[in-house]
């Protein structure tokens, strides 16, 4: 995927002339632009949009910046990068301990900010994880961004898609009700689980695993689900 071609960028900020102003940036170099105002809001967008990259300020109406980052870490594991007016040593320490990739002060140069998501996006994909899942027929492209089974794309609707890449990202392991409503819909998502066994159903009805006899995804009752484990060879 050439650098700027269909990433998403979700960038959360209170100032919206910087939104206006990275909005062009971005939008103008074929990348898709997503914005939030507040932490909550922030949030909300990582799990609709599950963006490639954030860029963000730690000076935030509704929350503390480093918990911020915390909570942005815990739910995705794309490049964090802080642009913030705050420039003392400590805040950037404090930032990047947390676990944000990069820290840029504002005002910054057009050309350096977009460097560093240049870099920050090829450093993931050489470093970052697998490409594909592949179970038999079943492959989950997690750079197309799509599902084929027997060579077939698989239509599924982007709540579903995600689910489908999280369980594969995670194939082998046990992953519960909780995580995957939070991994999907955010931190503020309901305990009820009714919306996930809907997703789930459609899901595996497209895939053609009979959940009686599951071949790829694995329900533990009451715990959670279990994707088989990705073939050796892709």
């Amino acid at each position: 995927m050439e650098i700027g071609t269909k990433y998403r960028i979700l960038s959360i900020d209170e100032e919206k002339e910087v939104q206006y102003y990275l909005k062009r940036m971005f939008v103008r170099d074929g990348y898709k632009f997503y914005t939030a105002q507040d932490a909550k809001g922030g949030l909300e967008q990582l799990a609709n949009n599950c963006p490639d990259l954030v860029l963000f300020d730690v000076i935030m109406p509704d929350m503390d910046g480093i918990e911020l980052i915390r909570r942005l870490r815990s739910l995705s594991d794309c490049p964090l990068i802080v642009v913030s007016s705050r420039k003392k040593e400590r805040d950037k320490v404090s930032a990047l301990d947390a676990g944000a990739d990069d820290y840029v002060t504002k005002p910054f140069g057009q050309g350096e900010l977009m460097a560093r998501v240049r870099s920050a996006l090829r450093y993931r994909k050489r470093y970052g994880a697998q490409d594909m899942y592949q179970k038999d027929s079943l492959k989950v492209d997690f750079e197309k961004r799509i599902v084929l089974l027997n060579g077939q794309q698989i239509h599924l609707t982007p709540v579903e898609y995600r689910i489908m890449e999280y369980l594969a990202r995670n194939s082998g392991k046990m992953i519960t009700y909780q995580m995957l409503l939070e991994k999907i819909w955010g931190p503020y998502a309901s305990e009820n689980n009714k919306i996930l066994r809907v997703n789930m159903t459609n899901i595996r009805r497209k895939i053609g695993d009979n959940p009686a006899r599951p071949k790829y995804i694995v329900t533990e009752a009451g715990v959670g689900y279990r994707m088989a484990e990705s073939s050796d060879t892709p």
